[in-house]
């Protein structure tokens, strides 16, 4: 069974750690993402994250119901700083693809931290924030209701399975990952036009765009097919349109 969370305002009277230090939900978040980049997701443990914070490992339940309610909370603070560092302009389509590409940045940032958390849904409130910002730009564009949804689970889907993708190389050990690079120029550009003509004929092409991620492209694909969608919407619904 899971420990209750002590109160916020319970947790502000404690004393400060060994090492002077008042906890608070921000800096155990920041030092597990410290940890996560220095140990990856094995290194994350209530008993080092203690010794990190100087405190006693109990401490984390004060703040957190667990293990699995801290990975909540550093996905939402991977979020968080996504929408932080977006500034709207108005344009629904511009300002939904630089919050795309805030998102992919953010998890990029932290790649052990994404890989933990990009396919969780937290609840929290800066996740929340980050939906109700998606959703109000497609609402407020014109998107009817059930397209808006439609567009929203693409596009917050689209986006973290990329983070998810891109981090899960970066996470890799500079050998595999270097390896895994070059096979497009150590195997794919060496088949046979013969046996493989297609991939032969685009074999630098391959070896010069497979090693960077494909999320713009997707990300812009998707887009403008939204873009479409709602120019297709906004002409039926115009007066004297008829049905077909």
């Amino acid at each position: 069974m899971a420990k209750q969370v002590v109160p916020e305002a319970a947790r502000r009277r404690r004393r400060p750690t060994r090492q002077g230090t008042v906890l608070s939900e921000e800096l155990i978040v920041r030092t597990a993402l410290r940890m996560l980049r220095e140990h990856g997701s094995d290194g994350l443990t209530a008993r080092r994250l203690g010794a990190a914070l100087g405190a006693d490992p109990s401490t984390l339940y004060r703040y957190f119901a667990g293990l699995d309610d801290l990975t909540r909370a550093i996905g939402e603070e991977l979020t968080g700083r996504a929408l932080d560092s977006w500034t709207p302009t108005g344009e629904w389509r511009s300002d939904l693809r630089a919050l795309g590409l805030a998102i992919h940045a953010s998890y990029l940032d932290h790649p052990q931290a994404a890989v933990l958390t990009a396919s969780r849904v937290t609840g929290r409130p800066r996740e929340i924030a980050v939906d109700e910002a998606i959703l109000g730009l497609l609402r407020g564009a014109g998107f009817a209701d059930p397209d808006a949804v439609v567009v929203y689970h693409a596009f917050i889907d689209l986006s973290l399975a990329f983070a998810a993708l891109d981090a899960g190389s970066m996470v890799l050990k500079d050998e595999a990952r270097a390896a895994d690079e070059e096979m497009w120029n150590s195997t794919y550009a060496a088949l046979p036009a013969d046996t493989h003509p297609h991939i032969a004929a685009t074999a630098r092409l391959l070896a010069g765009r497979m090693t960077h991620s494909a999320y713009p492209v997707v990300l812009d694909t998707l887009l403008n097919s939204a873009a479409e969608q709602l120019s297709w919407a906004r002409a039926r619904r115009a007066p004297g349109t008829t049905n077909s």
